[in-house]
């Protein structure tokens, strides 16, 4: 057992606030950042209960994001250490989901799946969707009966009404890769859209890490990625990236000339200088290309 310290009233704050800041970097693939956080939470996982729980957890999401599957294991063993009984909740820390991943990693498959099992059915009587889904989405991953393709369905279906887009994009990107493996051009076809609203999103987010895996989906089916929001802007002058962002955003271009106190065609002449630069025949599509597609 754990020699732990009780918790203060500023302990579960300060960690939510480290595990978020730790989770938005590792979503962008900023592995120095994430370190750096983490050792803002490495001095909690002495606390009792959820303070330290969450410490744990998020260090364990780092190892993972490291690629040392074996220092997440045991990161996410010591969060399920901190927890009793009430407050081992999926929804407050999901160790179990990590924990299935980790050891999917270390070729332990059938341990994997049955806490992936364990963790879906605990997140089912919690019953909030983002957790269910979640879920879901673990449970596909360390699944070997068949059932990967039906586990994201549901998970999808799950996200519709809610402000996941990450999670979405992500369990979007899981089903697209099951799809093509089908074969099918009606599977290839369903596939290829899911990719392109997971890209836009992940371009729009600077997502790298997601970015990357779908850029190397659709180059495997033949498919040519776009380009992400950053290397888009790269191409384009201060001003034509503000006209480009306005015009994208649904105004005319005396409406343009008016916020920027041009003329309109001065907003004519940037607005064909990004037409050519990011080679698209026109407004159509300038939303989709800059990144603002809803």
């Amino acid at each position: 057992m754990l020699s732990a310290r009780p918790v203060s009233a500023r302990a579960l704050p300060t960690v939510r606030h480290a595990a978020a800041l730790a989770e938005c970097h590792l979503a962008r693939g900023d592995l120095a950042r994430a370190v750096s956080t983490g050792e803002i939470v490495r001095a909690y996982t002495s606390y009792d209960g959820l303070p330290g729980a969450l410490a744990a957890y998020t260090l364990g999401e780092i190892a993972s994001a490291q690629g040392n599957a074996e220092l997440a294991s045991l990161r996410y063993a010591e969060s399920s250490e901190h927890l009793g009984a009430d407050l081992d909740d999926p929804d407050l820390v999901p160790w179990r989901a990590g924990e299935a991943l980790a050891l999917t990693r270390l070729h332990r498959p059938r341990e994997a799946d049955q806490l992936a099992r364990e963790h879906l059915s605990l997140a089912r009587e919690c019953g909030a969707p983002y957790t269910v889904a979640h879920a879901l989405r673990t449970a596909a991953t360390t699944n070997a009966d068949g059932a990967r393709l039906r586990l994201l369905r549901e998970a999808r279906a799950m996200l519709m009404d809610l402000e996941a887009r990450r999670l979405a994009a992500q369990v979007d990107t899981d089903l697209a890769v099951l799809l093509t493996l089908e074969g099918s051009a009606s599977a290839t076809s369903e596939a290829i859209s899911l990719l392109r609203c997971a890209e836009a999103y992940a371009g729009r987010e600077d997502l790298f890490p997601l970015q990357s895996r779908i850029r190397a989906i659709l180059e495997r089916i033949g498919e040519e990625p776009r380009r992400i929001l950053s290397e888009t802007l790269a191409s384009l002058t201060v001003t034509e990236q503000t006209t480009a962002r306005l015009a994208a955003a649904g105004m005319t271009n005396r409406e343009i000339a008016a916020e920027l106190a041009v003329t309109v065609k001065a907003v004519e002449w940037h607005l064909s200088n990004v037409y050519r630069k990011l080679k698209i025949p026109g407004r159509t599509g300038l939303a989709d290309t800059m990144g603002l597609a809803v």
